[in-house]
């Protein structure tokens, strides 16, 4: 096992403190995980951007973000989107929170959400829909794989402010 696979395996434990990281995101910023020490992360990770179930679930973070917020949870999307497509994204629907570009797959690889994938009959490799809950002190506490967006926003809403 190498250290990727090793960090990966730690970080996708529940009850483990993830790693500080820095990644690229919208609004020409940086995220770096140590900023938000005191709250809550909500780190979704959808396969791109523009498409019908990641403009969906994009929709349904938006229009619960404000409860999100009252909940001391900060909401964050993943893809390995560029910035110049997530801004155009971000803008689009009006998505009040940040999205991070993982081009390199280093969050994807850090949170182990890259799978092999049938689209169409043919094998792609790509992000599995996941969302993960970061508490305020740094520790992974909750995770959700293989998506299904109906109804999964209220799920992780429900989580989060059963944590305050």
């Amino acid at each position: 096992m190498d250290q990727d696979q090793a960090v990966a395996e730690a970080v996708s434990a529940v009850g483990q403190t993830v790693p500080d990281f820095s990644a690229a995101m919208t609004g020409e910023q940086t995220f770096n995980l140590p900023d938000y020490k005191g709250k809550k992360i909500v780190l979704y990770f959808y396969p791109k951007d523009n498409t019908p179930g990641c403009t969906t679930e994009g929709l349904q973070f938006r229009d619960l973000y404000p409860e999100f917020q009252a909940a001391n949870a900060e909401i964050v999307g993943v893809s390995r989107d560029s910035l110049r497509s997530h801004e155009n994204f971000k803008a689009k629907l009006e998505l009040p929170f940040p999205l991070i570009s993982d081009s390199e797959e280093t969050l994807c690889n850090l949170f182990n959400v890259m799978k092999i994938k049938n689209m169409y009959g043919k094998k792609v490799r790509g992000i599995e829909r996941s969302t993960f809950v970061i508490d305020e002190a740094g520790t992974l506490v909750k995770e959700w794989r293989g998506v299904k967006v109906p109804g999964h926003i209220d799920d992780v809403l429900e989580f989060v402010k059963a944590l305050a």
